[in-house]
């Protein structure tokens, strides 16, 4: 596949803590620690993305693609707001690497952002279909939700999966 896949005049990419719901494609470029969440409707070829940056909002709610609380209920509100339910939709989390050495004392975000969305989908009761989270290396996502979607992960070691 070459550099020019994503079409970004029908597709849409997301930065630091912006979210997206709609049926064009969606990405975003250079996860660290941060997640990307897809939420996504076969049924009616409907996706939420966002990218996450930190596991709780403690109360902020300005960014709400900023935090994986925020950024998971705020998705999806806005499908079943679009007519999605609970049991049509699923998701894809990918991110939450660990750029950085670290200590016991500090803390590892990536694998803390990975662990809050996972907890949060499991509550939610959505079913996650993919999932690619943890190492060292980061990644560019990029999605196409028209049918049962299609997830392209481009990881920053030059390894590539297509979904």
């Amino acid at each position: 596949m070459d550099n020019n896949f994503f079409d970004e005049e029908k597709g849409v990419i997301l930065g630091l803590g912006e979210y997206r719901v709609g049926t064009c494609p969606m990405g975003t470029i250079g996860l660290g620690s941060c997640i990307a969440l897809i939420l996504h409707d076969r049924c009616r070829s409907l996706a939420g993305f966002a990218h996450i940056m930190l596991p709780e909002s403690r109360g902020k709610i300005d960014r709400p693609g900023k935090f994986a609380d925020t950024a998971t209920s705020t998705l999806l509100e806005e499908m079943e707001r679009l007519g999605s339910t609970r049991f049509s939709i699923s998701a894809s989390v990918v991110g939450g690497a660990s750029m950085f050495e670290y200590s016991a004392n500090s803390l590892n975000i990536g694998e803390r952002n990975a662990a809050a969305v996972k907890d949060l989908l499991h509550k939610l009761g959505i079913r996650i279909e993919h999932e690619e989270t943890g190492g060292k290396v980061g990644r560019s996502v990029y999605y196409w939700p028209e049918g049962k979607g299609r997830l392209f992960i481009k990881r920053a070691d030059g390894t590539c999966t297509e979904i």
